[in-house]
C-alpha cells in the first residue's frame, strides 16, 4: 500500500493580527502555549503578526521567532495583508514552509499562491463571518412573524458574507480549524465545505486562570455593593442591544423576589447610552454597576464576586473567554442555547443554557439558583472540571499536529514536504 512520505518535523507559519507578548502573567493568551508546545516537539515555528505591547518588530522566546510588521512608522493596519505576503515570500524563499496557518482573513494573498508556493493553507474558521449567522440564531423569536423575520435575515446575511469574502477564503483552504462541533456541521452543511477537512481543535481560548479568587471586599467597596448581595456579573461589548436588553429584563423581575440583587456589566461599546438609558427607564439605576472596560486581571477578580454569571450572547462562532474564565472559577453559568457555550454546558449538569429571547425563563431560572433551590457550589465544581480537562495546552498540540500531519498526508504537495535535507520518511499513522 502506498504510503506518503512527510518531513519529521514541520517548518509551520502562524499568521494572526494579533499576537501577545511572551511572558505576560494573565495578560497571556492560548497563542503562545500552543506555539511553545509545537515548537518544543522540534517543529520550527515562525509568528507574523501585526504590533505588540513592547514595540518590538521581532521576537523570540521559547524557540519561537514572532515578526510583528507593524512595529515601523509609517504603516496602517491596511497594510497589513501586502505587508504580510512580502515577509513571507521572503522568509519561504529562505527557508520553504510546511505549513501555513492564518487564525483570520490576514493570510489569503498567499492562500491565492499556495500551489506555486508547494504550502498547505489552513485557517481558523474566525477568518470567516460564521458569526454574524449565529447572531442572527441567537436573536430569534419563536413566533411566525420572527421565523420568517430570521430566516429572510439569514438569507440575505449568509448571501453577502459568502459572496463578500468567505467564498474565497474557503476555496484557497486546505482545511479549516473549529473550537466547536456546531461551527464544523455549519460548515459542511450551509458553506459546503467537506467535512474531512474540517478539524476540531478546542483552542480558541484566551489563557484564563484556574487558581480560585476570594470574593474581594475591595471591589464591592469600589463598585458599592452590599455583602450580603446575590451579584449577577455579565460581559458585553456594547454592540448589540437585544441581548443587553433581554438580561435587564429579566433582572427587573428577579430585583421583585430578590431586592438585594446586583448585576455587574462588564464592557463598554458603542451601544452604552441606549443601554444605560434602558437601565434607568426599568428603574434599575440603583441596582446595575457598570464597569467599563477592564484590564483581565481585574475581570476576573469581578467574576469571583458572582454568584451567577450570564452571557447570552451568540454572536460568536467561537467560545466567550470570560464564560469559561466563570466556570473556571466554579462559578454558576447560564449561556445561550444557541451558542458555542452549548457543546460544552451539559444543562442543569455544569451549568445552564437559555434561548436569549425567553426573558421570563430566564428570570425564572436566576431566581430559583438565588433562592438555592439548586446547589451553586455542585454545578460550579462541575463547571470548573469541565473547562480544565477540556482546554489543556497538550491537547491542543497534539490535535494541532495531527491535524497538520493529515493535511500534508492527504494534500498533492506531500512531495515539496519530502525535500528538506534530513527529513525523515515516516509512517503517519505510527507517528501520531
Amino acid at each position: 500500500m502506498f504510503r506518503p512520505h512527510v518531513p519529521e518535523k514541520l517548518n509551520i507559519c502562524l499568521i494572526t493580527k494579533k499576537f501577545p507578548y511572551p511572558g505576560r502573567g494573565s495578560e497571556e493568551n492560548y497563542l503562545w502555549p500552543v506555539a511553545r508546545g509545537l515548537a518544543k516537539k522540534g517543529h520550527e515555528v515562525t509568528v507574523l503578526s501585526w504590533q505588540n505591547p513592547r514595540g518590538r518588530p521581532e521576537i523570540v522566546a521559547d524557540r519561537v521567532r514572532a515578526y510583528f510588521l507593524g512595529e515601523r512608522k509609517g504603516v496602517a493596519i491596511r497594510q497589513f495583508p501586502q505587508l504580510l505576503h512580502r515577509k513571507f515570500i521572503e522568509l519561504h524563499a529562505n527557508k520553504p514552509f510546511h505549513i501555513v496557518h492564518s487564525l483570520d482573513d490576514s493570510g489569503l494573498l498567499i492562500a491565492r499562491e499556495r500551489r506555486r508556493l508547494k504550502i498547505i493553507m489552513a485557517y481558523d474558521v474566525s477568518a470567516v463571518q460564521m458569526a454574524q449567522i449565529f447572531s442572527i440564531l441567537g436573536m430569534a423569536k419563536e413566533t411566525v412573524s420572527g421565523l420568517l423575520t430570521t430566516a429572510l435575515a439569514l438569507f440575505y446575511k449568509f448571501m453577502t458574507t459568502y459572496y463578500g469574502g468567505d467564498r474565497a477564503i474557503l476555496k484557497t483552504a486546505d482545511g479549516v480549524f473549529v473550537a466547536t462541533p456546531q461551527q464544523k456541521i455549519m460548515l459542511e452543511r450551509y458553506y459546503m465545505y467537506p467535512d474531512l477537512k474540517t478539524f476540531v481543535v478546542p483552542y480558541g481560548l484566551d489563557y484564563f486562570e484556574t487558581t480560585l479568587r476570594e470574593k474581594s471586599d475591595t471591589l464591592r467597596q469600589k463598585y458599592d455593593i452590599p455583602a450580603n448581595s446575590h451579584v449577577i456579573v455579565t460581559q458585553t461589548d456594547m454592540t448589540e442591544l437585544a441581548e443587553v436588553a433581554n438580561l435587564l429584563r429579566a433582572f427587573q423581575s428577579v430585583v421583585i423576589k430578590k431586592p438585594n440583587a446586583r448585576l455587574i456589566i462588564i464592557g463598554n461599546g458603542p451601544l452604552r447610552d441606549r443601554i444605560e438609558f434602558e437601565t434607568l427607564n426599568l428603574v434599575l439605576g440603583n441596582k446595575t454597576v457598570f464597569t467599563g472596560a477592564l484590564p483581565i486581571e481585574e475581570i476576573t477578580d469581578v467574576v469571583a464576586l458572582s454568584d451567577v454569571y450570564v452571557n447570552l450572547s451568540s454572536r460568536t462562532s467561537g467560545f466567550e473567554p470570560t464564560m469559561l474564565e466563570a466556570m473556571a472559577q466554579k462559578k454558576t453559568v447560564i449561556g445561550s442555547e444557541l451558542s458555542p457555550i452549548s457543546t460544552i454546558i451539559d444543562d442543569k449538569k455544569n451549568g445552564f443554557l437559555v434561548r436569549p429571547a425567553d426573558v421570563n425563563g430566564l428570570a425564572d431560572l436566576i431566581t430559583s439558583l438565588l433562592n438555592g433551590e439548586l446547589s451553586l457550589a455542585e454545578i460550579g465544581q462541575q463547571a470548573h472540571q469541565k473547562v480544565t480537562d477540556l482546554f489543556n495546552p497538550e491537547k491542543m498540540v497534539e490535535l494541532l499536529l495531527h491535524a497538520y500531519f493529515q493535511l500534508a498526508k492527504s494534500r498533492p504537495f506531500w512531495r515539496a514536504l519530502a525535500k528538506s535535507p534530513g527529513d525523515a520518511r515516516i509512517n503517519l499513522e505510527g507517528a501520531l
